[in-house]
């Protein structure tokens, strides 16, 4: 019995051994010329950070959340906690930022309190 699993064993291991093809391998990752796509991308500017995110409450009750990026010129409102942000840019640092819709907001991530109108609805003083 142990002889027959030796023999087992081995004819196994012989087999795929036999397998093993002993010739060099290149891996090539992406077509042919792909370092001509690396150099074309190089200018690819990644999104500003979020620098701070704020909850604020606003005079008619309504919770809003910004979360206010890095750049200075943009923001993604949310008017539900786990609600997909709308993102409001302005042209300059320190101007309003606005977005389709009716969104608008003005002030800065470090104010105590900013004026906000969310789809449509009228600006309002809203408190962090």
């Amino acid at each position: 019995m142990m002889t027959r699993t030796i023999a087992t064993i081995a004819l196994v291991a012989a087999t795929a051994l036999a397998g093993c093809d002993q010739a060099d391998h290149t891996i090539v990752v992406g077509p042919p010329g792909d370092n001509d796509v690396v150099a074309t991308n190089a200018d690819v500017q990644l999104p500003p950070a979020i620098a701070a995110s704020k909850t604020y409450r606003c005079a008619d009750n309504k919770i809003v959340t910004i979360d206010w990026l890095a750049d200075n010129k943009t923001a993604n409102v949310r008017t539900e906690k786990n609600g997909t942000p709308t993102q409001v840019a302005a042209a300059e640092a320190g101007q309003p930022m606005t977005a389709e819709g009716g969104y608008s907001v003005s002030g800065t991530s470090t104010a105590s309190s900013v004026t906000i109108a969310v789809a449509g609805g009228k600006a309002q003083s809203c408190k962090a």
